[in-house]
């Protein structure tokens, strides 16, 4: 290879490692923001509301223990005994055979600076029914025991109170019970909790509660299924859900349009462990409130579609594959035209190149993400079919690169939105770029090109 080619070569491989520094900085800037976003949801949920997690309602039965156990009295050498009265307190969580949740959630944005949160406000009606144990089957650590039963309470465990909007009341087998504060649970002391009667035998055997929640929250809404069977209806204005936990919605009766969501869920306690981690969580006092995040659980998210930091750094990281398509295209240009370009040209271009990835960042923070890309993409294409115009001694080729960079830009935004079909698509472009460059210089004679006096040193 002629000395000449070879430092040209050599010349655009360091233009393009130094147009890496740039692209970096842009990629660090984009994560920068990203961070600021999230802080902007921390401040708002330390201000209003966080995510919610609403697990029960659960019947929660206090009881105690009483029972005599013959011991050797201490510091008698003979070996003495005597009968003394041992007592413990007890606690058995029952949970519903049926629980049926409906719910509607409405969505709102609140702002911190330029970055949107989203806020839901959701409107629960909750029905069930609970088969109440007797006196003589509360569990007990000594057959003999006498069993005094305390107060009985229907207990809801709820992440973050400042989002009840309400005083809600319980209709339990045709009594009303108004809810009071704290869930009254080892595992879940945040919450509410009804106190129903005196105790099992006040209450009938089998009863049926109804109660409606209204709950605030923030970009996110998770449900513990603690029934032998589960249904939960949800529905929304809210266009694009993100579904999340252990559970799916049924296929079966599920709509999400433009104009909101309709889902439901049909969970077996077969099919979960909710049931055993809330009495595991209860017998594990050295995890006091731990369970109410820990429960097998579903969940709802309200966030907007397009994250513009995701999107954005996704794109930076074809940044350094721009570059190099269009020095390529430039160096082919030089080749089959025999018009030098100078380094100089090839570093303008470049740095015009990475500079739309910094106008799409600051302007998708404020607009929508399309809007902003094409804003982007047509001001940098502009700018560089004007120069390269000059450049190439001829409006026409001006025009050609950039509409050949508008095809690329094109590409970029369809790698963007079709995340799972991302590879296949930039493997395709690559083999399509290598195919043109191949016949575009498929007749060029290499070893006579370092003779030609057009190539700049």
């Amino acid at each position: 290879m002629q000395k000449m080619l070879l430092f040209k070569i050599l010349a655009i491989l360091g233009l393009t490692i130094l147009i890496c520094l740039p692209m970096s900085m842009i990629e660090h800037t984009v994560r920068e923001r990203g961070q600021f976003r999230a802080e902007a949801v921390a401040s708002v949920a330390a201000e209003s509301v966080r995510e919610q997690t609403v697990v029960g309602p659960l019947l929660v039965i206090d009881y105690k223990e009483e029972y005599e156990e013959l011991v050797e009295v201490a510091g008698d050498k003979a070996g003495k005994k005597e009968m003394i009265t041992r007592s413990a307190d007890r606690q058995m969580l029952v949970f519903p055979n049926n629980l049926d949740v409906k719910g509607n959630i409405d969505t709102n944005r609140r702002y911190r600076g330029i970055h949107q949160v989203l806020i839901f406000s959701g409107q629960y009606a909750m029905d069930g029914d609970f088969t109440v144990p007797a006196r003589s089957s509360l569990p007990r650590t000594n057959k003999t025991a006498r069993v005094t039963v305390g107060k009985t309470r229907l207990s809801l465990g709820i992440a973050d109170v400042r989002g009840i909007q309400n005083i809600p009341k319980v209709d339990w087998d045709g009594k009303s019970f108004e809810f009071e504060q704290g869930a009254g649970l080892a595992s879940m002391s945040s919450g509410l909790h009804a106190d129903l009667a005196g105790g099992p035998q006040e209450l009938a055997t089998s009863a049926k509660f109804h109660f409606n929640l209204g709950l605030d929250g923030i970009e996110r809404q998770h449900f513990a299924p603690v029934g032998k069977n589960n249904k939960f209806a949800l529905s929304s204005n809210w266009a694009h859900p993100q579904f999340g936990g252990l559970f799916l919605p049924s296929m079966k009766g599920r709509s999400i349009t433009d104009a909101g969501f309709s889902v439901t869920w049909n969970i077996s306690s077969l099919s979960t462990n909710a049931q055993q981690q809330l009495i595991n969580g209860e017998a594990d006092l050295a995890n006091k409130d731990a369970t109410l995040h820990k429960v097998d659980r579903f969940s709802v998210g309200f966030i907007e579609p397009v994250n513009v930091y995701s999107m954005s750094e996704r794109a930076t990281k074809y940044g350094l594959l721009f570059v190099a398509l269009t020095f390529a295209a430039f160096f082919v240009f030089e080749i089959l035209k025999r018009l030098p370009i100078h380094p100089v040209q090839y570093l303008m271009v470049g740095l015009a190149l990475v500079l739309f990835f910094l106008l799409l960042l600051s302007l998708a923070e404020r607009i929508d993400f399309l809007v902003a890309y094409l804003i982007a993409s047509v001001a940098c294409i502009v700018l560089i079919g004007f120069y390269l115009s000059y450049v190439l001694r001829d409006w026409r080729r001006g025009v050609a690169f950039g509409s050949a960079l508008t095809m690329l830009y094109g590409a970029l935004y369809g790698l963007l939105i079709s995340e799972s079909n991302a590879l296949v698509m930039g493997s395709i472009l690559l083999f399509a770029v290598l195919a043109a460059i191949m016949v575009a210089t498929r007749k060029v004679d290499w070893y006579q090109i370092g003779k030609a006096d057009f190539i700049p040193a």
